[in-house]
Formats: structure tokens, sequence, C-alpha cells
């Protein structure tokens, strides 16, 4: 252990947030380490919108459920994949060629693009003393949300991520993880390490949901998946996307 992994395995979500601001300094450094990520044929597909206007989180929150965080954090960023700078780059250097920026694998280069970039954030705040939640939520309504922050064609809005000081007042534990050994195969996939590790993590999840909510909830984790993939969520995205030029190729 270092540092360096003990500040990424203490990570937690954090859903309440004290007044004290995040400064400008602050916003600018986590989003510098964000570039410094790896990034596929170094192509930096992405954009961070930081929205720190009351009346637009206000806005944003609404769309992303009502999540009162995105209101009080300081600072709510929104990681966007962002093929609009390449597509500019072909139109001015090879305006005669076909270009692919509506192509799959591009579709997904910029999006593991701008999740590793946020990771990079994410460690970046935490090691400030900062705490940050990452909002899936503004996919509910995507296309509201993209007008919202005026996103253009071959942009979209993946995830926001809330940033600011923890309220000490309302501290959250970790939330344990799969066991090691359903992760990491070592020289080939290994079905039976999966069954093992989930067999255990339910056990685990159980005893976790059950403290953190008072015996409120106590179902599995493979309980809690299964109702997650019957149950159809933001269809409309596909749509959505291929209207923004993603998916056509």
């Amino acid at each position: 252990m270092n540092d360096t992994i003990s500040l990424i395995m203490n990570h937690r979500s954090v859903r309440k947030y004290s007044d004290r601001p995040v400064s400008q300094e602050q916003l600018e450094a986590i989003v510098a380490s964000a570039q410094m990520a790896s990034s596929s044929s170094n192509v930096q597909a992405y954009t961070a919108v930081a929205v720190t206007e009351p009346e637009l989180k206000n806005r944003l929150a609404d769309l992303a459920g009502s999540q009162a965080y995105i209101r009080e954090c300081p600072v709510f960023l929104v990681w966007c994949a962002d093929l609009s700078r390449l597509k500019k780059a072909s139109e001015t250097h090879a305006p005669e060629a076909k270009s692919y920026e509506g192509a799959v694998e591009n579709f997904v280069v910029a999006t593991v693009d701008a999740a590793l970039a946020a990771q990079n954030a994410a460690v970046a705040a935490e090691s400030l003393g900062l705490g940050i939640v990452y909002i899936g939520g503004i996919r509910n309504e995507i296309e509201a949300v993209s007008e919202a922050l005026g996103l253009p064609d071959y942009v979209y809005p993946i995830f926001g991520m809330c940033v600011g000081y923890p309220d000490p007042q309302h501290g959250a534990g970790i939330r344990p993880r799969l066991p090691l050994e359903a992760v990491l195969h070592m020289n080939g996939y290994r079905p039976e390490q999966n069954e093992r590790g989930v067999e255990a993590y339910d056990e685990t999840s159980v005893r976790y949901l059950t403290e953190r909510t008072g015996g409120q909830r106590t179902s599995s984790w493979s309980q809690q998946m299964a109702g997650k993939l019957t149950s159809p969520a933001r269809l409309q995205l596909k749509d959505f996307l291929e209207r923004k030029g993603f998916l056509s190729e």
C-alpha cells in the first residue's frame, strides 16, 4: 500500500455537501488531472461542462430525478463524449475524404476516453479533500439535458459528477465490492470464479444493505442486478444518439 492506493481504496460516494466553495484553482487542477488520463490515439474526445449557476443546477437536478445533491454541491461536472472537434479537424484537413465520426468504434472511443478522464478527476478531487458522486440520472432526460447545456451534434452527456466538500454530519461508509477473484481472472476467463465470487458477495451485500438501511432493504447484489436487467430504462438513448450523429456506421 502507498498513499495513492490508500486514497483510492477509501473512495466513497458523497451525497451531502458543506457550504464551503470549490475554488476555480481547484476546479482547474481537477480537470487538468483528468486530461492526463490515457486517450485512444490521443483523440481526447471528451468535454467537461462545469455547472455552478444555481438555476442551471436546479434544472439539471430536476431532469436527473430531483436529486438534491446536484443542487447542493458547489460544482456539478457533466462529462460528455465529444467527437465534434474531430469532425472539425476532418473537415479542415481532409474535406474531400469520407469521415467516420459516426462510427460505433469512435462512439466507444469517445465514451471510454470520457470515463477515464472522469475517474482521474475523481481521484484528484479526493486528494484535495473533496468528495464526489457520479450521476447517471442525467441520461433520464438526455435530450433536455443536452439542450440545457447547448451541446452540439457529435456530443452527448454520459454522466454528471457532484464535487464539493463532504458534510461531516453525513458520512457514508465504503460500499463493499465483489471479491477480487470474481474480477481478476488469470490467463483466461474462469466462470467458476464468478460463481464463487457472486455467492460470497451476495452474503456480504445483504449484511451491508441491512445495516445501512436499518433492515428496510435486505436484497442481495444478484437480486438487485436481476431487478435492474429486467426493468427497462432509458430506452430512448439509441434514438437520441443517432440524432446526434453517433452510431451511423
